[in-house]
This record gives structure tokens, sequence and C-alpha cells, in this order.
């Protein structure tokens, strides 16, 4: 074999060994990536929350502008008591008007509940919301959360599955019991709904 052909080979090779290492690289970081295609358009999606007892409304829309791109979720939420709130996306949509259908926190990679900015979390951690009293004496929580886990596409979407709003405050897994490292110790449901895709908000 000349040296021509041996040096064509090898270049062959280590172009082809670190093809493999980029891939692998993406995978560790985006672990949503699978077989299907990267989705380059737009999405969308809402979620209309409602509560056993009728007290907690509120209207929820989320929006990723292409596959890997952070969820933006905007909204607002009536009802709830002043402080703080367990928000969480949980594994199945709502059946009926029944919050505890939805199961646990959504966590496909099997880590323990955490913070939304922690290394290792439920792809469901969304942190708090927090309601404040208004001069009518209503409650809002007014709802702009970011997050660079959840995707509205591929194979960890969470369309179809539920958003949950709790009645205390997560503690973020820090509260130093089993309790919470599963759910952050954030208490019941107060209100929930299930996650569909819809068109683009009008301006």
């Amino acid at each position: 074999m000349s040296k021509g052909v041996m040096y064509l080979v090898a270049a062959v090779v280590f172009v082809g060994i670190g093809a493999l290492v980029a891939g692998l690289s993406i995978w560790y970081h985006h672990p949503n990536l699978n077989k299907e295609p990267l989705v380059s358009e737009a999405r969308y999606a809402r979620c209309v929350l409602q509560s056993p007892d009728g007290r907690v409304t509120g209207s929820l829309y989320l929006q990723q502008a292409r596959s890997l791109a952070p969820v933006l979720i905007s909204g607002n939420i009536t009802g709830l008591t002043p402080g703080k709130h367990g928000f969480h996306v949980h594994q199945w949509g709502v059946e009926g008007n029944d919050c505890k259908s939805t199961g646990g926190h959504y966590n496909p990679l099997g880590y323990d509940h955490s913070a939304p900015n922690a290394t290792e979390r439920h792809v469901g951690d969304l942190g708090n919301v927090e309601a404040q009293t208004t001069t009518t004496r209503n409650t809002v929580a007014n709802v702009v959360i970011t997050d660079k886990v959840l995707t509205l596409s591929d194979q960890y979407s969470i369309v179809g599955r539920a958003i949950v709003v709790h009645a205390d405050e997560d503690d973020l897994g820090m509260g130093g019991n089993d309790g919470s490292l599963k759910t952050g110790n954030a208490g019941g449901r107060v209100a929930c709904c299930t996650l569909y895709l819809s068109e683009a908000p009008k301006p």
C-alpha cells in the first residue's frame, strides 16, 4: 500500500472518530435528541388550568423556537393563596377534573427532585410561582419562565402531559428528607391542566 493511500485511510478514520465524538457530546448534553429529525420551526402549546373547587384558574402559553431551544412559559394564575407554590410538569395529562390522575413529576432520566437550574433534576422541575394580592383582594401569579430542559418536540416532549400547581412552596430538594427529593414537599395539588399544541398567539 502506498503512502498516499495510507494517509487517505488515516484521514478518513480520524474524521470518522471526530464525528463520533461530536455526536456523543451533543447526545450527552441534550438527552432529548433521538432518531427523529430536529424541528426547525417554532412550536406553541397551551394549558388551561382548572381546580376541583373552581377557585384557581389561569391560562399558560408555551413557545419553543426550534428543537433544543429553551421553552418560554408565560401566563397568569388567579385564586391561589398568597405566597409561593410548587409548579411542575407531571407525567400524564389530566383525566376529568382529577389532578391526582397526572402521576408524579415527569422524570424520564431518573434524577432526584431539585431546582430548575440544577444539573440533575426532574425534567418537570420548574420551581415555584408566587401569588400576590391585588388591589381587589384577589391574588395573581404572573408566570414568566424560560427553561432549557423542557421541549415541545422529540422523544421527551411535554405535550400531552400536565402542569400542576401545588398548595405549598417547593423546597427545591433542600428539605433534608425523602419527600424533598421526590416532590419538594410542595403539598397537595390545587390546579392542573393538560398541555396541547396550539397555533402561534395572535399579536
